[in-house]
């Protein structure tokens, strides 16, 4: 195997340069030399692909209840300890119109998991809604869980872009560890490829720092957004939150934030052309974990954009971040953070994927 410095040299030349062993081996940096380097080298595969500029995505938050039972998530069904939200229709577009008036390039509308007609109504009228201030550029994104396709198409045809829905992790065998016997992975994956098909923009992610994962199975996640065509990725440390099964699992948070890091580098050097979100997860774990995240090869951030009334009942994971910020506070510090590094953000742009335009563009030649 070449070394560690070959490998990225040759990785930041072309996409999809490496084998499965060789991002193995970069996903598992020897010192913090090694582990600058690969930063380094992703942040300059970055530059090229998207510049210096980070491209907003307004997150509202816009409901809590969840069918799902994940033995990992503060808001899963059996948390009877969780103050329970739906956000009135009108607040949710009044959230939306106010990032859309401060030039963020698109709003996020994510809830917890829950299915059927009133829910599937309620959110494409929501987004009919958006749409019609926002126009074509103001792009609506949705990440609310498992769907049919039927219901997917009614979002996608009502304005809704692009649809997050992370496969928590591509091992089926692991997805088992953190769910019930009656989620499926399979379904989710199922999922992706439904949103494929009705012509969305799709996002996915994995968590990192599982307990069992391994570099093995980080670099088998980021060969499933390759093989599964995934444009936009998000992704994060795991970190336990005590009102759940795997409340108890002790994490070092100095070394899921390394491994947050790593993955997104790795990531960006192998794919090169995908949005990769700075999560917030990284800033509960370091308050620069965000802009760190940035230097490695994240070209989105998604500020919280919903009513500080209703965050704090919105908690994955413990120890969130900017819970009692107002909207307008966090888009000055986001701004000051950003500038602090070199780099701007694009206000007012879409921030399409580079991957996904250059797929449709492939599609339309004849």
């Amino acid at each position: 195997m070449d070394s560690f410095d070959d490998l990225l040299s040759r990785a930041a030349a072309a996409p999809l340069a490496l084998s499965h062993e060789e991002l193995v081996r970069i996903l598992s940096p020897a010192d913090e030399a090694e582990r600058a380097a690969l930063h380094a080298a992703a942040y300059g595969v970055k530059l090229r692909v998207s510049g210096p500029r980070v491209f907003l995505r307004g997150l509202v938050e816009i409901g809590n209840v969840c069918a799902k039972n994940c033995f990992y998530c503060g808001l899963r069904r059996d948390n009877t300890a969780v103050h329970r939200y739906v956000i009135p229709e009108a607040d949710v577009v009044r959230m939306a119109r106010w990032a859309f008036e401060r030039r963020y390039g698109s709003v996020v509308l994510q809830s917890g998991e829950i299915e059927g007609a009133a829910h599937a109504e309620s959110v494409a009228r929501i987004v009919r809604a958006i749409r019609a201030f926002g126009g074509e550029d103001f792009a609506i994104v949705l990440s609310l869980g498992e769907q049919t396709e039927e219901v997917y198409r009614l979002w996608r045809e009502a304005g809704a872009v692009r649809y997050l829905l992370r496969i928590e992790t591509s091992s089926p065998s692991l997805y088992a560890t953190l769910h019930p016997a009656d989620h499926s992975w399979t379904r989710r994956r199922d999922c992706l490829r439904a949103l494929g098909r009705l012509g969305y923009q799709v996002g996915s992610g994995v968590m990192i720092g599982l307990p069992g994962q391994t570099a093995d199975d980080l670099a088998a996640d980021i060969e499933f957004f390759r093989d599964e065509n995934i444009h936009m990725i998000g992704m994060g440390p795991f970190l336990p939150h005590s009102q759940t099964p795997l409340g108890a699992v002790c994490v070092d948070p100095a070394r899921q934030l390394a491994l947050g890091l790593d993955m997104v580098a790795a990531t960006r050097l192998f794919l090169h052309d995908r949005n990769l979100a700075a999560t917030t997860v990284l800033q509960s774990l370091a308050p620069d974990g965000r802009e760190r995240a940035l230097k490695a090869g994240a070209n989105v951030v998604m500020p919280n954009v919903t009513d500080t009334a209703y965050r704090r009942d919105y908690r994955l994971y413990e120890n969130k971040p900017c819970l009692e910020e107002t909207s307008d506070q966090c888009r000055g510090c986001l701004e000051r953070r950003i500038a602090s590094i070199g780099e701007t953000i694009a206000w007012g742009e879409p921030g399409t994927s580079p991957h996904y335009l250059a797929k449709r563009a492939a599609a339309q030649r004849p």
